[in-house]
């Protein structure tokens, strides 16, 4: 039996987002296969929490979705276009987080 290697996708951080991941602005990740249950964009947030995000989760998270202030392009495309946290993520996909957010 083939198992199935889920789901290859490249997360991008830039604008300071990536200072919450160890200032690593640009990851290829294999998403795990789980009894075909499909990813989407809210499942890849808590994968992120748990797997990637490095410090102050407060900054990229605000519950279950990111912080106001983080534009979220799939594919180039803003995400409020396909359907926000419940896009179902395709293989290939390439996920970009941007802040906005700057001190001053």
């Amino acid at each position: 039996m083939e198992a199935d290697c889920g789901v290859h996708i490249s997360l991008e951080f830039s604008g300071g987002a990536e200072l919450l991941f160890g200032k690593v602005k640009q990851q290829n990740v294999s998403l795990p296969a789980e009894n075909d249950v499909k990813w989407n964009i809210r499942r890849l947030l808590v994968w992120i929490k748990e797997n990637l995000l490095k410090e102050r989760p407060e900054l990229f998270l605000q519950g279950d979705n990111v912080r106001p202030g983080i534009l979220v392009l799939v594919n180039e495309t803003d995400w409020q276009l396909l359907g926000e946290l419940n896009y179902e993520i395709q293989d290939g996909d390439r996920i970009l987080f941007i802040s906005t957010l700057h001190g001053g």
